[in-house]
């Protein structure tokens, strides 16, 4: 009787063993068709080129545009509302200016010159020569290149912070050829100083806040596939 249960016992075990190894053949095979591991990382790697890191995009590229339903065209006196007033100079520059580059959205231009105003104003506090070559004109470069070499001459040092940008508003735009050519006026509130070698203040104030007005150009090619505007004129605003 024990051998009969002992062979039956083999039996039932070479059975089980054998249903197993079916089973794991069929369920444990991979197909090629599964999803890799989920990478909730995968998505969030960005890789910047050193030499573009600080480029300011103020016209989002075509590549980059969000496909959007097609809308009614805006009136003509709400076109440029908010930014220009209807029947301006500036409004028919910008009309000139959308007319060449159907990317152009004002808006979006005036967001990106306030990062790029404030952008510029600090790296030229910081002397970062690399950063101003890729948002300035070579004219308007040479100058600030030449500001920072008297004061670096000098023993002298920087320093700017932004409290606050007040105002931002387009006072000039036209399409010359085939450049467009914006101007705006900036108004902010900020912290600037420069000390000498040993430390002392010698302009400005390091914990004052003062008001300034600027007025900057910003100019772009429209016929380029570069979307980047730069500043090719800069002076002081009353």
């Amino acid at each position: 009787m024990s051998n009969v249960f002992d062979i039956y016992t083999i039996i039932f075990l070479a059975l089980a063993v054998f249903i197993f190894l079916r089973l794991r053949s069929v369920l444990g095979q991979r197909t090629g068709r599964e999803r890799p591991p989920y990478d909730p990382y995968s998505a969030r790697d960005v890789v910047r080129s050193p030499a573009t890191d600080k480029v300011v995009t103020l016209t989002p590229p075509a590549a980059e545009t969000p496909a959007r339903p097609a809308e009614p065209a805006p009136a003509a006196g709400e076109r440029w509302k908010g930014i220009a007033e209807s029947g301006s100079a500036v409004a028919a520059g910008l009309d000139a200016i959308a007319a060449a580059d159907t990317n152009f959205d004002a808006q979006h231009f005036v967001t990106g010159a306030r990062a790029a105003y404030e952008m510029i104003v600090t790296t030229f506090a910081e002397g970062d020569r690399r950063q101003l070559r890729n948002l300035l004109s070579r004219e308007v470069f040479d100058g600030f290149d030449a500001a920072i070499t008297e004061r670096e001459n000098r023993g002298e040092t920087a320093e700017t912070r932004f409290v606050s940008i007040d105002g931002s508003t387009i006072t000039a735009a036209e399409l010359r050829k085939s450049t467009a050519q914006i101007t705006v006026r900036f108004i902010s509130k900020l912290v600037s100083s420069t000390r000498d070698r040993n430390g002392t203040v010698i302009d400005g104030n390091a914990e004052k806040v003062t008001d300034v007005t600027d007025v900057w150009t910003f100019a772009r090619d429209v016929t380029s596939r570069d979307p980047n505007w730069k500043v090719v004129a800069t002076e002081a605003g009353q």
